[in-house]
């Protein structure tokens, strides 16, 4: 086409519609939270560098990207109690060949938020007590950035820390776990973090805020189970079908809506 040899594009003689990307992820990868330690555990042993990283994609919900660049400034890490990170910004490895600056990783602000918006995250006590512990071990680069590569200063890429987190998970998981999809990749952590908070049944509107999603997206993405968990759902379910809900009446006396459903 560029040397005007053909007389019309034939690419558009081509009837195909690019599939729709799946909205869904494959439950069998959520973790729960013993299984998870598990891994941080080993993670202590060889590579512990990257246990508050990990520990930020489950207990936190954060995407690696966000981790990447969290800085030391955006931690507060009271001694006792939660503690919170104010997230600005991501860092996407795309490659050198597809980033303005030239640089492997395109730093940007928040998925699904405006350029300059923060996200706050509580975390708890457990997260808190891995970032001191992070900090204090291992310091920051000089721009703050808690999590660097393997040159001191270099923004952390996957080929980084992928590798240690298979290594970790294989030994801390049994033999037919780990030939699953249980973990199988650190964006797992945050599908777990997610699915635990609507296991537990907060609301998903503040779920939804601290993933930084919107609440159908939410539900639709992240409604999933939490491998281990079905027992304890079936028995809340069971008793949920067994409570009598209907009051007891006085002969003569009528039910209303309020009396079974008051306002």
């Amino acid at each position: 086409m560029e040397l005007e040899l053909l007389d019309f594009n034939p690419l558009d003689r081509v009837k195909w519609t690019m599939p729709g990307k799946a909205e869904v992820f494959d439950p069998r990868v959520v973790a729960n939270p013993a299984q998870v330690r598990s891994i941080l555990a080993e993670l202590r042993k060889h590579r512990p560098e990257f246990v508050a990283f990990f520990g930020c994609l489950y207990f936190a919900a954060m995407r690696p990207a966000e981790a990447v660049s969290l800085t030391r400034d955006q931690c507060h890490l009271p001694v006792n109690g939660w503690g919170r990170l104010d997230l600005t910004e991501t860092a996407t490895r795309a490659g050198r060949a597809w980033t303005d600056t030239g640089i492997a990783h395109d730093v940007r602000g928040l998925k699904h938020r405006a350029a300059g918006d923060m996200r706050p995250v509580p975390i708890p006590p457990e997260l808190v007590k891995m970032l001191s512990d992070h900090l204090a071990e291992h310091g920051a680069a000089a721009d703050g950035r808690l999590f660097r590569g393997e040159r001191q200063e270099s923004l952390l890429s996957e080929s980084t820390y992928v590798p240690a987190w298979k290594r970790a998970r294989t030994a801390a998981l049994t033999e037919t776990q780990a030939a699953s999809r249980l973990a199988e990749r650190p964006y797992d952590l945050r599908h777990g973090g997610v699915s635990l908070w609507l296991g537990i049944g907060l609301n998903p509107a503040e779920v939804a805020r601290r993933a930084v999603h919107g609440v159908e997206v939410l539900l639709r993405v992240y409604a999933k189970y939490i491998d281990g968990q079905d027992e304890a759902v079936n028995k809340r379910i069971e008793q949920a079908l067994s409570d009598d809900l209907t009051p007891s009446l006085a002969q003569g006396e009528t039910v209303t809506e309020t009396d079974i459903w008051p306002m």
